[in-house]
């Protein structure tokens, strides 16, 4: 394990990581205040490295980009966490976010891994309840099932809604 704590952070395409990543650098360094209006994002190609200060200990959050899927694995050694995004809005996306978070779960490197499942964009108004969104994805089966401990949340990337719980969840995991 590497000496500077890594924490993935995965989805499919357009589930709203970029803008996660973002707003959550911007309530670490000053805290819970005004979110503002949501900056500008364009879908990741590749990754983005964001260095978080968590509690002085720095935190290397490395957002991969929902296509880069049949790659992931080869980001799996060095990490301590992974954020796993699921865009609520998205029905149609669902079922291959499932599959993907499976094969996320099932992956070796990531056995001692903390898991987070992020329920984004419930500030949308055609979403499915936080139990319908869990009932189609079978959590309890999954929870019950996977080796690492996972932990489901929901947030609003857009809005702020939720952030400061995933921040809370991301110190809790990585400052030990």
């Amino acid at each position: 394990m590497s000496s500077k704590e890594v924490c993935l952070l995965l989805g499919a395409t357009g589930v709203g990581k970029t803008l996660l990543l973002k707003r959550i650098q911007l309530l670490s360094l000053h805290g819970p205040c005004e979110m503002g209006s949501p900056p500008s994002t364009l879908p990741t190609v590749g990754t983005n490295l964001t260095d978080l200060t968590l509690k002085k200990k720095k935190v290397t959050v490395r957002e991969l980009g929902g296509c880069m899927g049949p790659i992931w694995p080869s980001y799996f050694e060095d990490c301590s966490s992974v954020i796993f995004v699921v865009d609520s809005a998205n029905i149609a996306q669902i079922s291959s976010s499932c599959i993907q978070l499976l094969s996320v779960l099932s992956a070796e490197p990531l056995h001692n891994a903390s898991v987070l499942i992020l329920f984004n964009k419930r500030d949308m108004p055609c979403i499915m309840s936080l139990t319908e969104m869990k009932s189609l994805f079978r959590m309890d089966d999954i929870i019950v099932s996977a080796p690492q401990p996972i932990t489901t949340l929901e947030a609003s990337a857009h809005s702020g809604q939720g952030l400061q719980e995933v921040l809370s969840w991301l110190e809790t995991v990585t400052v030990r």
